[in-house]
């Protein structure tokens, strides 16, 4: 009995030594000059980032309306599943960053009247600075986008605005933008329209409805990002999804689809990460 005890307390021994643990920051901040403030973010590093001196893979992960940079850390529990996949080898070890959309303004675009410019903050700063500032592969092939609901529209806007920076884009129950430009001044996730003019109006809802972007997407860009988009049957953005999807399928432009049993909350969400993280991480293989 005390030789078969000895060899479980080794094996059990060994497996813990095996599944090593990551690292999770999310109260860090750098500072803007384009937003004038400070803005927070938090960060996810793989298990043997410490003990390495390689670069990473990264994946930009945004949050939804009403958390911030702490959602997917607190609620969506990346730390756990992020080690998780990369210890059963379903996920290559990657850095993941989650910027704070919700501290000033909310959202992930720029303002109408050029007052807010997040979209060019997250582009010109936050980006240079995270890949500056850690060991990440700064190719087009090693980034990918993901987020869930207003984060889910800030990942389509941000790979249809720049499919040159990103080789995969995973929306999960996703805001797609007011279906027309009438509707425009009740969208609360875009700053207020009073008082715009009607060509200021198009071309900002052109800018940035997910819908306008995909029917006037240039054919040569059609092949340009992975895309894997995920909405629950009982989401109430389940609609705006499936219009997306029907587009895309118009359009030819290649993406998986999937709706699964569940509504717009982080039981849901949860589920959805880890097929992420196997998603982006066949991108980052195959560019």
């Amino acid at each position: 009995m005390k030789k078969i005890s000895f060899t479980v307390l080794f094996l059990i021994g060994a497996v813990c030594l095996t599944a090593q643990t990551g690292k999770v920051m999310d109260n860090l901040s750098m500072q803007s000059k384009l937003l004038q403030m400070d803005r927070k973010y938090a960060i996810y590093l793989p298990p043997d980032y410490e003990s390495s001196s390689r670069s990473y893979p990264v994946l930009y992960l945004l949050h939804g309306a009403g958390d911030d940079q702490t959602g997917w850390v607190q609620f969506g529990e990346v730390l756990h599943i992020a080690d998780e996949a990369i210890n059963s080898g379903s996920s290559t070890p990657m850095i993941i960053v989650m910027p704070d959309a919700n501290t000033g303004r909310r959202g992930y675009v720029n303002d109408m009247k050029g007052e807010w410019l997040y979209e060019d903050f997250f582009f010109q700063e936050f980006m240079p600075f995270i890949e500056k500032t850690y060991r990440i592969k700064g190719d087009k092939r090693y980034r990918a986008v993901a987020g869930l609901s207003m984060g889910g529209e800030g990942t389509f806007i941000y790979a249809l605005h720049h499919p040159e920076l990103f080789s995969s884009a995973c929306p999960l129950s996703a805001a797609t933008g007011p279906r027309s430009i009438e509707e425009m001044s009740k969208y609360r996730l875009w700053a207020s329209t009073e008082g715009a003019k009607p060509a200021d109006l198009e071309e900002y809802f052109n800018k940035y409805s997910v819908m306008s972007l995909i029917e006037n997407m240039p054919d040569n860009q059609k092949r340009a990002v992975r895309w894997y988009i995920d909405c629950g049957d009982d989401d109430f953005l389940y609609e705006g999804n499936s219009l997306v999807h029907i587009a895309m399928r118009k359009k030819e432009i290649p993406h998986e689809f999937r709706i699964r049993d569940g509504g717009h909350s982080w039981t849901y969400w949860r589920t959805a990460l880890p097929t992420v993280l196997e998603f982006i991480s066949m991108s980052f293989h195959q560019f």
